[in-house]
């Protein structure tokens, strides 16, 4: 056999043995992009906070153009403290959750763990429960007490709604922050707040609504946007 037909067999044959492997090589790479690893769940870590987290965390604040004071942290119950925990609901990471008996609310991250806040919750009668959404949040937001809270406390009139509210400020009993709570589509006129006395952390005493320290309540604010779902316990 000719020497030139037997150099060109072998070429053809060297050509299609490469482009063989070429294509296996490309179905091994579609088969790699088409079944990546699993995603690893996010890990964050979840220590209790030491005495330099909370100087920080509890010290003066300058927000909004007023000075929030250094909260006096050794005095409350450690519990309270703002911590990651592990998450003990069970929800949707982006749900808040307020469970009323232990006092506490929790925002729930994605991987399994949940931001953990101290809360005072409203009187025996008082208390709202159920599921809503934050429909809006407000900072450094004027108080108008509702009609009812008025008429048990006349004084208030000077706070109306007819009369445009308290001004925002250190003393607003709303704080710092107001997430406002929904369902189905009308006002609940229960909120989630700061306010200026973080003895009432762990009590219940306020009109309804879920009050935590203003340091708190900033930080709460960052986390929660609008339109998440909120679910309170009784």
């Amino acid at each position: 056999m000719p020497t030139e037909i037997i150099t060109t067999r072998r070429a053809m044959l060297f050509g299609m043995a490469s482009a063989t492997a070429v294509l296996a090589g490309c179905a091994t790479d579609r088969s790699r992009i088409a079944n990546p690893p699993a995603p690893q769940p996010v890990m964050r870590p979840i220590t209790a906070p030491g005495d330099a987290d909370l100087a920080v965390m509890y010290g003066p604040v300058s927000d909004g153009g007023f000075l929030i004071p250094a909260i006096p942290y050794q005095q409350m119950d450690a519990k309270f403290y703002r911590q990651r925990v592990i998450d003990p609901t069970g929800e949707a990471a982006g749900t808040v959750v307020v469970d009323t008996p232990n006092r506490f609310l929790y925002v729930v991250e994605p991987g399994g763990t949940a931001m953990r806040y101290g809360v005072g919750i409203g009187r025996e009668g008082f208390a709202w429960q159920g599921e809503g959404v934050i429909h809006w949040r407000q900072p450094w937001p004027r108080w108008k007490p509702p009609v009812e809270m008025v008429a048990r406390q006349p004084e208030l009139e000077q706070y109306s709604i007819e009369n445009g509210g308290m001004e925002p400020g250190l003393k607003n009993p709303l704080g710092a922050r107001a997430l406002y709570i929904f369902q189905n589509g009308q006002d609940t006129l229960y909120r989630l707040h700061g306010n200026p006395d973080w003895r009432s952390i762990g009590k219940a005493v306020s009109s309804g609504c879920v009050r935590l320290i203003n340091q708190d309540v900033i930080d709460l604010y960052e986390r929660v946007p609008y339109h998440a779902r909120i679910v309170v316990w009784q």
